[in-house]
């Protein structure tokens, strides 16, 4: 299960944090390490950071953006601080553990984080079922990246192990849409939509985002989201009739 979970850091800007994250990592056993956009070269200090996981390092993959990152990822949680502006669903650490044991067991799930000063974007963030932060002492909560990625990489392991002792029949896994099968869908039904004149083509966001935020509170299955296409070509094709 461990071999399915994706550690993904966006827009990394010192190559040390890349060596830091990868020791942190594979401390726990996770080995998929993937850059988006990183603003830093993988060098000596990479390396030496690494001390010892320079498979996970030169095993990396990179991607220009995060939504080429996660696009066959069923989960995707973002680290961040709480947000008053972004309402979006909220993980504890161990809540965080324990669903990407659930789900990591049979697909890929990805972990992301954010850029060291800035984090991760509202548009990135919103490519995100759960946000995830860590409570740390609200009068001191400067964690730094390796930190960050140590903290949520041992719940999931511990979660894990968890998970492998107690032995628990194996029921049938419940299968969710990969993140690139959810966004063909967004844009079906926002096409049906402005096709039926429900949104208006300047407008079209303030309805979106609802509606995003709504099926990543829903977490439709795979199936699920197959018959919600059916439904709307069918609409498609009435409307053409007409």
């Amino acid at each position: 299960m461990l071999q399915n979970v994706k550690v993904v850091l966006v827009g990394t800007s010192h190559p040390g944090n890349i060596g830091s994250a990868a020791r942190a990592m594979k401390v726990m056993g996770l080995t998929q390490l993937v850059l988006v956009d990183p603003q830093c070269e993988v060098d000596e200090q990479t390396m030496a950071l690494a001390a010892g996981a320079d498979d996970v390092v030169n095993n990396a993959q990179t991607f220009s953006t995060m939504e080429e990152a996660v696009a066959d990822c069923a989960l995707v949680v973002g680290s961040s601080a709480r947000s008053r502006t972004l309402n979006w669903p909220m993980l504890e650490p161990r809540e965080c553990g324990v669903k990407f044991v659930q789900e990591g067991s049979h697909t890929p799930v990805a972990l992301v984080f954010g850029r060291e000063r800035t984090g991760l974007t509202n548009d990135e963030l919103q490519l995100c079922q759960y946000h995830v932060a860590i409570p740390a002492n609200p009068e001191y909560s400067s964690l730094n990246l390796a930190m960050a990625v140590q903290t949520l990489c041992y719940e999931v392991r511990m979660a894990f192990l968890e998970s492998d002792q107690a032995q628990y029949p194996e029921s049938e896994p419940v299968v969710y849409s990969r993140h690139n099968e959810l966004e063909m869908f967004y844009q079906h039904l926002e096409n049906v939509l402005l096709d039926t004149q429900f949104i208006e083509k300047d407008k079209p966001n303030q309805v979106m985002n609802k509606l995003r935020r709504l099926f990543s509170r829903a977490r439709p299955e795979a199936q699920e989201i197959n018959i919600l296409r059916g439904i709307l070509t069918a609409i498609q094709k009435k409307d053409s009739h007409k």
